[in-house]
Order: C-alpha cells, then structure tokens, then sequence
C-alpha cells in the first residue's frame, strides 16, 4: 500500500455511503484492510475515552486538536478575535489533547504568512490569553482542566515562509531541490542558510521553548512536518557540512533543540510533528487539464534525478513509494533524546497534497486526486500502525482521519483499541464540527451536517490571501465579506 494507487475513476462520496456495512464493502473493494468497528462504544471503558500519561501529565480521552495555520492574527504576531474564536471551539470540543493549537513562528522571517502567530516579548501576555481562553471553555464544557494538555507548535516555515506579503515566497532553504526551485522560481544563485544562520534558528527556538514553559504550556513540538524547515533537515543529503549528508548531520538541528530546550525549560515535555514518509512531488496531469479544472495529479518527471535524493521517508528508487528504514532509525534516536509524543503525518500540502490530505476537491492550486482519498488515509495509517508495532511504548498521533467523514469514529475507534494508533489528530474537522469528540464520546452519535466534506476552501482561501475557516459549513465564514471573495476568486479560476 505504499505506492499511489490510480483509482481516480472508482471515486466514490463518503455520503453515498449509507451504513457502516456500505462502506466496509467500499474499502474491500479497494482493497483496503481498514480496522473498522460496527458500533460506538460510549462510556468510560470506551476505546476513545481512556486515558494516558504522557508528557508526564494525564490525558482524559484519545482525541487530539491538530494544529492550524488561520492565517487570521494580527502582522504583530497577535491572535484576532478569529484566532481567539477558533481556540475556544478547540476548548469547547471535549478533545483533551491539544497538539500546538496553532502553528506559531518563532522569528519574523519564519513565517508562512504575514498574519501568523510568532512568540516574542511582545506577544506573551497574548498568546497566554489565548491559551487561557481554551482553558475556559474546556472547563465549561467539560467540567475540569485537570486532564488536559495543551502545546505550542513552534515553527519556521523555511522554504515556504511569506512574512511580509501573503502571496510572495521569501523562501529560507537548505539545499538545492530541481524540482522545487524551479516551481517557485528560485534561481541557481539563490542563497543556502549558512550554519551560522542555523544555529540563531536553532537559538531562536529554544528561547521560544522557554517562553511557551513560562507561559504554562505543556509541552512544545519541535515541527518536522510539511516541507517546513525541520522537515528539509531531515532530507538535506545533499547539503554539505555539519547540517547534511550523514543521517547524524541531518538530526543535528534536532538534537540541538532538544539539549538546549533540556538545559533552559527543564520539565517542559517536547514532542515532533512528523512528516513520516514524502513523495515526489505532483502536478496536474497535463494531457488531462483544462481551463479552471486541472487534471488528476502525476509524479513530476524523474530525468536526471534517480535516485531521487530530495525527500525523507522515500524509496530512492521509486519515489512513488514510501522507506521507512531512517523513519525508523529517527524514532530510535527520539526514544533516546526523551521526545514524549510523535504526531505523525505525511507529505506536504505544497508539493503532494493527497499525500498529507486526503480529499475529492482539490484546493484551487492542487490537482485532481489520482486515487481514491481513502487510500491516502490507509497509507497514513498503515505508516501509523507499523511505527507502533516496532515502537510500542511511543505515544502516536494518527493523522488523516477527516476525510472518513461520516465513519470516523468507526475506524478511530478500532484504531485505538487494536494499538493503530494512541491518539486520533483532527485538523480541518474541527473548522466545521468542533464538537465532534464530545459527541462521539457521550452518545456515540454524530450531526451529519456539520461534518467536513473536504471542499478545501479552508486551504484555498488562505492561498489565495484570505483566513482560514470553513465557508461552506461554518456560518461564521460563510456569512463573512470573506465569503464572497472567495466566491468570486472560485468563480474566476472556475474551481469546482
């Protein structure tokens, strides 16, 4: 199942489904081993209610908040009244365990967009309203703060950083990438980070550390996801010095977080968000475009690159395949710095898409999906499932979960109990149906209406300009100015 898998003409809408039986024998015929139960346990003893220690603090359930980038914070780095809304409905959803919450740089040129979150002097006493907001509505939700735990992505956004203009690249990398450089238009004479720079980045985030341990965090996440800075290192065998080549060279900006988080914030828990496997990158089948709808995607050619030597997680030889053979030498070397959690994912929104988000509609500079979604979300699994199995006493965060819609809580619920996985992670879900975890966890029941069906306009607004949220379903962006702008961006580019 680690290779894509061309099932585009077998797509079928999750809401077609009409019961948990249709869709087992829609994953069979896709040759799917899904773990997938028939009915929600609620209760106590529930799969999706026990509780684990992890960070050394007890987390209520098993669900988990993904972070998010809103795209909606002031350009001093401060929440808006969005960011403020959208953290309460993460307080509000009964989920007990916050993954970062928001994706928040760490120094000016770090970000991935103008509006972004950063942790600074200026910024404390903000972000730790923010953080006391989510606290609020959990404990008028859900009664008690005591089990739950709260962390702050820390980030860089590397070669995909737009601090000063929404829709202009300022990118800050590490190596030479045929591929990338020549889609963003970066030049042969485009400048490499310097290990000098590295180490004030590598500076700049433990100081970041320490402030989100003073601020009452409970543990940060050192992101190594997305085609973000930390995720390049992992790839950089082609960079020369202290930073690339050798597997030890390119854990090293790791290593040294973690050794200067230890030595600043002792006590503060430290987890990764990891992009455990990439792909090539994709493109719109050309032959199969036309104007205002691109094509299913294709594996960007090969010539001259094989072995391919631009991604981690990657069979050199087939980069349409995933090797977890460093993945799992990385997860040794996290069990051995003291990292108390990993959340993993795959991929990257910018290059591969259906890889790292699994859905029907593509964002309006996507492409069609070349499979059925649902082979995207096993893979992930898949990834999640054979992690656990060689490294079992490693709390995970599975990732992927969305676009299963209607039987989410199915398949969490088996995931969880046959060891799939620790936590379900929720993204894009949440714009839509905060509540969903407390439902789940109560009654066993879900409001269909509410539920994400991957139209990706919270991926498309913020591409082109706009806050994130979820337009179609959420009546508080679906009743905003935002609103019709975004219609008529749609409407202009013909997106369907």
């Amino acid at each position: 199942m680690s290779e894509t898998i061309d099932s585009s003409m077998n797509q079928v809408k999750i809401a077609t489904l009409r019961d948990i039986s249709a869709f087992q024998a829609h994953v069979a015929a896709l040759s799917l081993d899904f773990p997938c139960d028939d009915a929600i346990i609620t209760g106590t003893d529930a799969p999706l209610a026990r509780s684990l220690t992890a960070f050394g603090k007890r987390i209520g359930n098993r669900f988990a908040i993904q972070p998010m980038e809103g795209w909606d914070g002031t350009t001093e780095g401060r929440p808006s009244e969005h960011t403020i809304r959208r953290w309460r409905r993460f307080g509000e959803s009964g989920a007990k365990l916050i993954w970062g919450g928001e994706a928040v740089a760490v120094r000016p040129d770090g970000r991935a967009n103008p509006n972004q979150l950063m942790i600074n002097p200026e910024t404390l006493s903000d972000l730790a309203g923010l953080r006391d907001a989510l606290m609020t509505a959990h404990r008028e939700a859900m009664g008690s703060t005591d089990d739950l735990v709260i962390g702050l992505q820390l980030t860089h956004s590397g070669r995909f950083a737009r601090p000063n203009d929404k829709k202009r690249m300022e990118p800050r990398i590490l190596y030479r990438h045929p591929i990338l450089d020549k889609r963003f238009g970066l030049g042969a004479d485009y400048p490499l980070l310097t290990d000098g720079e590295i180490h004030e980045y590598i500076d700049d985030i433990v100081t970041g550390a320490k402030r989100a341990h003073d601020l009452g965090f409970d543990f940060v996440d050192i992101k190594h996801c997305h085609g973000y800075l930390g995720h390049e290192f992992l790839s950089a065998f082609t960079r020369e010095g202290a930073f690339g080549g050798s597997f030890e060279n390119r854990t090293r900006f790791l290593r040294e977080i973690v050794a200067g988080i230890e030595a600043t914030a002792p006590g503060l828990g430290i987890g990764v968000r990891l992009s455990a496997f990439d792909m090539i990158p994709f493109m719109p089948d050309p032959v199969l475009s036309s104007p205002g709808k691109p094509g299913p995607g294709i594996p960007e050619p090969l010539a001259g690159m094989s072995p391919y030597r631009f991604g981690f997680g990657v069979d050199a030889q087939n980069p349409t395949r995933y090797d977890l053979t460093e993945v799992f030498e990385l997860f040794a070397l996290f069990q051995t710095l003291g990292v108390g959690m990993v959340n993993v994912t795959a991929g990257s929104p910018y290059y591969n898409p259906h890889i790292q988000r699994p859905a029907l509609y593509p964002p309006s500079d996507g492409y069609r999906p070349p499979e059925d979604p649902l082979v995207g979300v096993y893979r992930q699994m898949e990834v999640c499932r054979l992690l656990k199995e060689k490294f079992p006493e490693m709390p995970i965060v599975g990732t992927g979960y969305t676009y299963l819609q209607e039987f989410l809580p199915n398949v969490a619920q088996a995931a969880v109990r046959d060891g799939w996985a620790d936590f379900v992670g929720l993204g894009r879900m949440m714009l839509s149906y905060p509540e969903l975890p407390r439902d789940v966890l109560t009654t066993g029941t879900m409001q269909k209406k509410r539920l994400c069906r991957t139209f990706s306009d919270c991926t498309t607004a913020p591409r082109n300009g706009l806050i994130s949220g979820c337009y179609p379903l959420d009546d508080y962006y679906r009743k905003s100015p935002e609103r019709a702008q975004l219609n008529m961006i749609k409407e202009a580019g013909k997106i369907k």
